[in-house]
């Protein structure tokens, strides 16, 4: 399989390890500003800048190149790739954290906040840490995390610590040098808490799961999530 990597930071670097340890070819390396011709790949996979995810995409799509994003911090725009992939009969996925455990934890979040809602003496709050070069904060993964709490409890937003209202998610977001994320979500009464955590010990589990997904997009049309690569139901 022949990958472009769009974006060549850090995690840009650990994909490449992975890729080629799984017997794949980079046959493009994109910092930020390069122009590039995407057509000599098979798949893209875009962790670049807010500012330039979505014209990745919208490049990878318009080629009829299958294009994984893990880039956070453009959302605003993530309709606007839905439908460009529909209209193109393109295939897309985008995750906010392409990490199997982290998928797992996305899971167990939804079913433990259905569990959760009828118990009104118990306040949710959260809290993400990442490395001092994240861009974004909170992370993709904390709103993924907040947005499936909101889905399934009377709670109708989330904010950064502090919060305007109690009906919203507080989420603390701190950066540490060297952290590549630890996210947890807690429940608290007087009595007790109860806590779902997870704490990433490298970026390699990110990169193995958007090769991962890069694999299992091949040969096909649609916008996917890492539910369906994982088959998580």
């Amino acid at each position: 399989m022949k990958i472009a990597l769009l974006g060549y930071g850090r995690m840009g670097k650990e994909i490449e390890k992975i890729a080629i340890s799984r017997g794949h070819e980079i046959v493009i390396r994109k910092d930020v500003d390069d122009a590039i011709d995407i057509t000599s790949a098979d798949v893209a996979i875009d962790f670049s800048v807010p500012n330039s995810a979505f014209n990745n995409i919208s490049n990878c799509i318009n080629h009829n190149i299958p294009i994984i994003s893990g880039t956070t911090g453009w959302l605003d725009k993530y309709e606007d790739a839905v439908t460009l992939c529909e209209e193109k009969k393109g295939a897309f996925i985008y995750a906010s954290n392409f990490s199997v455990g982290v998928n797992i934890l996305f899971e167990l979040n939804k079913q433990l906040a259905k569990m959760m809602r009828t118990f009104e003496d118990y306040h949710i709050s959260m809290e993400e840490i990442h490395h001092t070069k994240k861009l974004d904060a909170p992370s993709g993964t904390a709103i993924t995390l907040a947005e499936g709490i909101i889905e399934n409890t009377s709670k109708t937003a989330w904010e950064l610590h502090p919060v305007s209202s109690k009906e919203n998610i507080p989420i603390v977001a701190k950066r540490i040098p060297d952290v590549p994320g630890t996210h947890t979500v807690w429940y608290n009464s007087e009595v007790d808490t109860i806590e779902i955590k997870h704490t990433a010990h490298s970026r390699k589990g990110f990169a193995l799961g958007a090769v991962i997904a890069a694999e299992w997009i091949l040969d096909k049309t649609g916008v996917f999530s890492m539910k369906d690569v994982l088959n998580i139901r």
